[in-house]
C-alpha cells in the first residue's frame, strides 16, 4: 500500500523559510514524477512544483525563484525548499506522485497518490 506522509509545516513570519519532506512508500520511487499542490480552504488545489524522475523541474509563477524542489531518491523523499515566505502562501500542502512522467505535472488529475497535507501558515 502507497503511502505519502508529509512534515515540516508550521507557523512562520512574512519573509521566513520552511522545508517540507515528503516521505514516500513506493518501491519504485526513483521512477516517479514527485509534485506538491497547496490548498486554501473554499479555492481549488494549486500547483506549486514537481520534480521528475530524471530531475527536470516545473514551477508555478507565483512560487518560482522562492521555492526549490529536490529529490532523494535513497530515501525515498521529495522535499520543497520555501523561501521569502508570503502570507499569501498559507494553505495545506500536499505532495502527491504520478507514475507518468510526460502527463501535465501542473494538472492534478496526473497523480496516482496523495499525502495527507501539512499546514503551512505565514503570519505577516
Amino acid at each position: 500500500q502507497v503511502q505519502l506522509v508529509e512534515s515540516g509545516g508550521g507557523l512562520v513570519q512574512a519573509g521566513g523559510s520552511l522545508r517540507l519532506s515528503c516521505a514516500a512508500s513506493i518501491r519504485t520511487f526513483s521512477t516517479y514524477a514527485m509534485g506538491w499542490f497547496r490548498q486554501d480552504p473554499g479555492k481549488e488545489r494549486e500547483f506549486v512544483a514537481a520534480i521528475r524522475y530524471d530531475r527536470s523541474i516545473v514551477y508555478s509563477d507565483s512560487v518560482k525563484g522562492r521555492f526549490t524542489v529536490s529529490r532523494d531518491n535513497a530515501k525515498s523523499t521529495v522535499y520543497l525548499q520555501m523561501n521569502s515566505l508570503k502570507p499569501e502562501d498559507t494553505a495545506v500542502y500536499y505532495c502527491a506522485a504520478a507514475a507518468s512522467n510526460w502527463r501535465s505535472l501542473y494538472s492534478a488529475a496526473t497523480y496516482d497518490y496523495w499525502g495527507q497535507g501539512t499546514q503551512v501558515t505565514v503570519s505577516s
